[in-house]
Order: C-alpha cells, then structure tokens, then sequence
C-alpha cells in the first residue's frame, strides 16, 4: 500500500464508480511518486481504459463539477469535496517531430500509457482496486535513488516533446533529483530543440523551477547543459572570464548565492517569483557595461538601467504578466540604490524618494539589497546589514509621522484648477507633480504654505491666477 493514500477516500470512490462500470482506474503520475515520497498529493491524476465521454457519464451524480477542456487529449476534470482530479484515458500518441503537439491516439493498457511518460518517476501508476503498484521502467528504483531518467532513451523523449528538458531542470529544482548521465548528455545534445517550443510553454516551467525547493540547481542544470543558451541567454552571458589581470566575482555564481539569500529572506506562505526572478537577474546588465580601468579595476557603471531594459525585452519576450514584467524589471533598476546612503548621509528627502520609488515593491527590496551582499568579508558584511537596518529605521519613523505609502502633493488636483483657474489638461499635471515634488523634498507643508509655492510656481510660468 502507498500510505498516504489512505487518506484520500474521494480516490477510492471514483475507482468502485469506474469497477462497477467494468473500467479500471488508476492513479497515475506526479500523484503516485508524491505519495511514494511520503506526502499527501494535491490534485489527483487518474488514467483509465474508458473513453472520455464514457469517463463525464461516469463523474455524473459524483463530481460536484465537471470540465471537459481537455477532452480533444482525453482528459476530464472534475471537484468532489474541495478536491480536483483529472482522468485521462489511456494513450499512446505519436509525435511529428517538428512540433510539440502529438497526434493523440488511445491506447488500451496501462503499461503502455506509461512508457509514453517523460522521466520513470513520473511513470508509475496505482491500481486502486488490487492495491498494487504498476511500474514497468523502473521508477520507484529511480525515486529511491533521486535520479531522473527517461523510459524510452533519453534522444527518443526529448525528440518527441523536447519540453521535457526543461522539465528535467524543473523536477530537478522541484524534487532535489539529479539528471542521469546519459539524460544529461541528451540534454546538452539537444538543446537547440527547445526553439520548437512556444514562449508560452517555457515561462510555465522557468516559474515552476525558480519556484521550487532548489532552484539554484535547476538553474545550474540548464546552464551547463545549453538549455539557457536558447531560452534565457542572459544566464550564461554572466559567466564571465576573470583574467589574472583584472579580478572581480564571477557573476552568475554571485546571482546564484543571492538567489538563494533572497529565498532565505521570504516570509509569506508561497516562493516569491517576482523576488526570485529579480534575484537572479539583477546584474544582467554587467556583461553589457563592463570595463576594464586603468590600474587593474573593473566597472560596471549603469548596469541597473541596462538590465532593467534587459529585463523588461527577455521576460515579455517569454511572455510573463505584465505586472511580473514591471515589477522585476523595477527592483533590479532600484537594486544599487542604496548603496549611495553611505554612512547614513540621506537627506529625509532622499529617503522619502526611495520608498515612493519602489512603491509596493519596498518589502521586496529591502531583501533584495540584504541578499546582495555576499562577500566573504564578515566585518564588511555586518557593517552593510547594520548601515540597511539604519535605512529601514528611518524609513518606519518617516513612515509613522508622514504616511509614505500614501506620498501626494499637500493640494489635490481639483484645488489646484480653482486656485490657478485652470480647466483640466498637461499643465495641471505639471502643477500636480510640482507640489509632489515639493512634497517629497520637503515632508508635508501645511496647506497655506502649499497655496503660496503653487502661486509663486504659477507665477514662474507664466500663468496669472484669478482674482478673489
């Protein structure tokens, strides 16, 4: 018996539904390898010898709801007290070797439903009915030995669905497991056939691998094997030559660290992709600004704005949310900002326009810059950490006394057209934003004090306000 299962009744039912109707079930899939790692599966994946419109008579008067978006793939979905499960009738598809898409074909056992899967581990299927396990390429001998290998040779999966390179990286990230040698070596064959796979696919498993419980070596996977070549070449591009000459730390492997540094740093109950991706992608500006000075030193001037843009073109090009995209791309672009409080030498004012910068992404900066301090020097590290909680003091004291989340010029729009008897247009906006940043060079002014800097910037541009 796979124990964890024996906490899922709603499994249980659905296979007497499908007994009594002359079909087998099976659980199937990431269900059974999480179970046989001890823990209780989330969704439930199920495979079976019944057609799928014979599979949605089955769910009627069971499922609480049904979906049939999958049904073209044999695939239903279905809910039963707060739980999804998906059945899915045998297959035995072929591929056409240019694109992804198989050209779908049912197949009539078990066995050979399971050697079509992507790595053994994933292969393996429970009969609910005998209480027994159906592993036919070895995939609980894999599981045990945390390895990831293929069914069918690893040139013959990857032919036929390349994305399933990637997934070695994400199961790799997700699992803890090492790619086999030979996994490993059809990898970096291949690679180049990622570029058969839509932008659409590849952001699904990039999200899933930075989400995982071990990124860095999923990353780490997809470097060394060629896969960031063709879907995220700014990784590699990191890797920069250190000549004998010319010393500084190695880029990506200090983007690995402060990955990891950050992940530390998480607090909510879920992986923080925005704050993951900003992690890793912080200095992909460096390869584009570096310059070697005189006297042996190496600059990087401006690499958060050049990667910023950097940012911005790889994660649409990958087809990330437009607010994922912003929000990235916004905290490497505020990343160094800090590192010009020095000693503690900000003005109020400089303070106020660093909260307002970052806006909702404060709490994710502030562990984006700790993450990024990774030198070996203690004394030096201590002294940066002591300097950003200095920082943070007084960006709470500020906070209390000014309300920064909600930083606004002291007179609202509306104020501002009756004062300057102005209708609405760009130059109330220059008023507005006059007064904002009046507002943040200075904290709040009581409101006689914003009337007359309105007046006398009125005045300085040549509008004559009206007469009471």
């Amino acid at each position: 018996m796979v124990q964890p299962l024996s906490a899922l009744p709603v499994a249980d039912e659905l296979a007497a539904r499908f007994a009594a109707a002359g079909h087998r079930l099976y659980l199937v899939g990431g269900s059974v390898r999480d179970a046989l790692l001890g823990r209780v599966p989330g969704d439930l994946d199920f495979t079976t010898d019944a057609r799928p419109a014979r599979i949605l008579e089955l769910l009627k008067g069971w499922a609480d709801a049904t979906w049939d978006t999958g049904i073209a793939f044999g695939t239903v979905g279905a809910t039963r007290r707060g739980r999804t499960v998906e059945i899915t009738t045998f297959r035995a598809d072929s591929y056409d070797g240019v694109t992804r898409n198989p050209e779908v074909t049912f197949g009539d056992s078990i066995e050979g439903d399971l050697v079509r899967r992507d790595f053994t581990v994933n292969a393996m299927a429970y009969d609910l009915l005998d209480r027994r396990l159906v592993d036919p390429t070895g995939g609980r001998e894999a599981l045990a030995a945390r390895v990831l290998d293929t069914p069918a040779t690893p040139q013959e999966s990857f032919n036929d669905d390349p994305l399933r390179m990637l997934r070695a990286a994400r199961f790799t990230s997700q699992l803890g497991f090492a790619a086999a040698p030979r996994v490993r070596e059809a990898m970096a064959a291949m690679a180049g056939e990622l570029g058969r796979i839509t932008a659409e696919r590849v952001q699904a498993e990039l999200a899933k691998l930075l989400t995982g419980a071990h990124p860095r070596a999923g990353v780490e996977l997809m470097v060394e094997t060629g896969l960031a070549d063709v879907v995220l070449p700014e990784l590699p591009a990191m890797k920069l030559e250190i000549d004998e000459h010319h010393q500084h730390k190695d880029v990506f492997h200090h983007s690995l660290v402060v990955l990891e540094q950050a992940i530390d740093l998480e607090d909510g109950p879920e992986p923080d992709l925005v704050l993951r991706l900003a992690a890793l992608l912080h200095d992909i500006g460096k390869p584009d600004t570096r310059r070697f000075e005189d006297g042996g030193g190496v600059s990087f001037h401006h690499h958060e704005v050049v990667g910023a843009k950097m940012v911005r073109k790889r994660l649409r090009a990958l087809k990330f949310s437009k607010e994922v995209v912003e929000d990235v791309a916004q905290l490497v672009y505020l990343h160094l900002r800090f590192h010009g409080y020095g000693g503690g030498e900000w003005t109020d004012s400089a303070v106020r326009r660093y909260v307002t910068d970052a806006g909702h992404l404060l709490p994710r900066l502030h562990k984006l810059v700790r993450a990024d301090c990774t030198t070996r020097n203690r004394r030096k590290a201590n002294a940066l950490q002591r300097t950003y909680d200095d920082l943070e003091r007084r960006i709470e004291r500020l906070a209390a006394e000014e309300d920064l989340k909600r930083v606004r010029p002291d007179l609202d729009g509306n104020e501002i057209m009756r004062l300057l008897g102005l209708p609405p247009g760009p130059l109330v906006g220059r008023a507005w934003k006059f007064l904002k940043e009046l507002r943040l060079d200075r904290g709040p002014l009581d409101h006689d004090e914003a009337v007359a800097e309105l007046l006398e910037w009125a005045r300085a541009e040549g509008v004559q306000p009206p007469v009471d």
